[in-house]
């Protein structure tokens, strides 16, 4: 078994980076508008009228999520059915509780003051203070998609974070389906199982998007796609010509199901984006040839891919603070593309901030612990007083 830190994938990176701009500018644009704004003249209708598709972002993000975590386990423990659930729990923790924590604790805070767009008033709910320990324990506890299926959306900042409920119970599921079904035909059939259901369970819920896009059986059939394409990658080695077509005929898909839209392709949309980003990752799995997503042209997006979580879990909080400074009513024409601008920047400042001083630090640190304490309990006493240690294992993985 080998815990060392695996090799980035560029072109992962580069499609993550995609998934989160597409949820960047959703989010401005449902906050302020791009219309009457420079852009009307810059770009055509079709894409401004795009940028309210960026659910279809979160999809490609459960995708990869799916890919990267059973092609990590596999490269760690070599089967699935060989998972350490122990470790792969405290590495899943070190990685997403830190900064996690931090966030809920801004959000919380800033809304307890009953500073707007932070308190529980989104959605014309007017909750106590005292629901911000529901709801921030729904997050940390993996059923805040299910909290909003009952309240529906109120609180602008904490409703967002619906995804990482779901990604979270996957992560809480997979080492535990897999050393239970032991086989990798059984887990196969699980998954498939989940793509069948997905469009079946929207089907029933196309009447409202809280049920529909935020499920938890609305969103698992994306994971599972990711989920097969690593176990396929394992055994599908396509040259880099191959898979540069792949990638192509996936790119072509994602943006035509993306600039088709969410309203009335509820049903399937998210299933074809979901098989569309499967494709990609499966033409990039194996792939270590340059090309334009791994050269300089690309380098910003594949930034934003690297660092997603943290741009996900901090751009809200960004975003609120700047409507607590301008409106919607009071962002003229000319500064609608310049607020825009802004927005990005200092996202992407707080991430990288929040990355350098925070997640890195506090994930490295967990890890380190983990693994020293593992190897003194492992080592032969000899091995001990001589003070050997395994300085690789110790490095931060993902």
């Amino acid at each position: 078994m080998s815990l060392n830190q695996h090799t980035r994938n560029d072109r992962v990176d580069f499609l993550r980076g995609i998934a989160i701009s597409c949820v960047l500018i959703l989010h401005f644009t449902l906050a302020y508008g791009l219309k009457n704004s420079p852009l009307d003249t810059l770009l055509p209708s079709a894409l401004l009228k795009a940028a309210y598709n960026g659910n279809f972002g979160v999809t490609i993000f459960f995708v990869i999520s799916g890919f990267l975590i059973t092609s990590n386990s596999l490269a760690r423990w070599g089967a699935l059915k060989d998972i350490d659930a122990r470790t792969f729990y405290l590495f899943r923790f070190a990685r997403i509780m830190p900064c996690l924590l931090l966030a809920l604790a801004i959000i919380v805070i800033l809304g307890s003051l009953d500073i707007p767009f932070f308190n529980n008033t989104d959605g014309n709910h007017d909750l106590p203070a005292s629901y911000f320990l529901i709801a921030a324990g729904s997050v940390l506890t993996f059923w805040h998609n299910v909290l909003m299926q009952s309240a529906g959306y109120f609180n602008y900042c904490l409703n967002i974070y619906w995804s990482l409920s779901v990604e979270e119970v996957f992560y809480l599921a997979l080492p535990l389906v897999c050393m239970l079904l032991r086989r990798t035909w059984l887990i196969v059939g699980v998954c498939i199982a989940a793509i069948v259901i997905g469009p079946i369970y929207r089907s029933q819920h196309t009447d409202n998007e809280i049920f529909f896009m935020y499920g938890y059986l609305a969103c698992f059939d994306a994971i599972a796609f990711g989920c097969l394409t690593a176990l396929l990658a394992r055994h599908m080695k396509f040259t880099s010509n191959y898979g540069r077509v792949l990638r192509l005929i996936a790119g072509m898909a994602l943006v035509a199901v993306y600039l088709r839209g969410i309203e009335g392709h509820e049903i399937f949309g998210f299933s074809l984006i979901a098989f569309a980003s499967a494709v990609f990752l499966l033409g990039a799995a194996n792939d270590r040839t340059s090309g334009w997503t791994t050269g300089r042209g690309s380098r910003a997006v594949r930034w934003l891919g690297r660092y997603s979580y943290e741009i996900y879990l901090f751009h809200i909080v960004v975003l609120g603070l700047m409507r607590n400074v301008l409106t919607k009513e009071q962002l003229s024409y000319g500064a609608r593309l310049p607020w825009l601008l802004l927005f990005l920047g200092l996202t992407a400042l707080v991430s990288s901030l929040v990355s350098r001083h925070v997640s890195e630090p506090a994930n490295a640190a967990v890890r380190h612990r983990y693994l020293a304490r593992r190897d003194r309990k492992e080592a032969p006493s000899a091995s001990v007083i001589a003070g050997v240690s395994n300085s690789k294992e110790s490095s931060p993985v993902e």
